[in-house]
């Protein structure tokens, strides 16, 4: 956040407006993070919940890009689920009356492999088994190597590598992932096993598909490392 930030309109509604209470906090949280870069200080930003659902990337990808934001720690969801957006925009649906919705709903729903997250519902087939296919190329050719890669560093490989960029429905300056692979943006993202990709990983070593189950990093290496980053930076 540079000096000129201030004078951005956005800026100047927030402290024309945003003057006490929690309001208020917005600008001193704001303050604080400008300070904090200008002073030569480092950015972890964390993110939880479904944020890439509901398309943070459209603010954090520029973020990223602007160096406003030196390393992330997420949830193997949001890293996903970024990635799901990005090549199955056009499938997704919006469920306005998700509080109204009864079972019979749901399970039409769960009969077209729509899987809800609060009012925004993600197309297994486009999305979920779409960047499977992608990464489990890259998890098999790794093992076959005897590599150890972190889960986003197989995310990494798949962005740079092109493969996926025909399936493309959102323009990739919104994608955040596409954003961090673009700086190798250091992550850490400790809970991936339990993610959709992580339960699959599992699947594709009970099926013998990939051999070593250790050819992704796990949970206890991204705290490693993450203590190493924060030590050294």
């Amino acid at each position: 956040m540079t000096n000129k930030a201030t004078k951005a309109p956005v800026s100047e509604f927030i402290r024309h407006h945003f003057r006490h209470f929690n309001a208020a906090a917005l600008i001193d949280a704001s303050d604080g993070y400008r300070s904090h870069l200008d002073g030569g200080g480092s950015m972890l930003v964390t993110l939880a919940g479904a944020m890439s659902t509901a398309e943070l990337g459209l603010s954090l990808a520029e973020m990223i890009r602007s160096g406003k934001v030196q390393a992330i720690s997420c949830t193997g969801a949001n890293l996903e689920e970024d990635v799901f957006n990005l090549v199955a925009h056009d499938y997704y649906e919006r469920v306005p009356n998700y509080r109204d919705l009864t079972a019979a709903d749901e399970a039409e729903l769960l009969s077209r492999h729509m899987n809800r997250v609060t009012d925004t519902c993600i197309p297994e087939m486009e999305a979920m088994r779409r960047i499977e296919s992608a990464v489990l190329e890259e998890w098999v050719a790794a093992d076959k190597a005897g590599e150890r890669l972190f889960p986003h560093e197989f995310m990494y490989r798949i962005i740079r590598s092109g493969k996926l960029a025909d399936s493309y429905q959102i323009d990739p300056k919104n994608s955040w992932i596409v954003a961090a692979a673009e700086r190798d943006l250091p992550m850490f993202v400790p809970g991936w096993e339990d993610s959709t990709l992580g339960n699959m990983y599992s699947g594709h070593c009970i099926e013998g598909h990939v051999k070593n189950v250790h050819t992704v990093r796990t949970g206890i290496e991204y705290m490693m490392q993450l203590a190493e980053w924060y030590t050294n930076t």
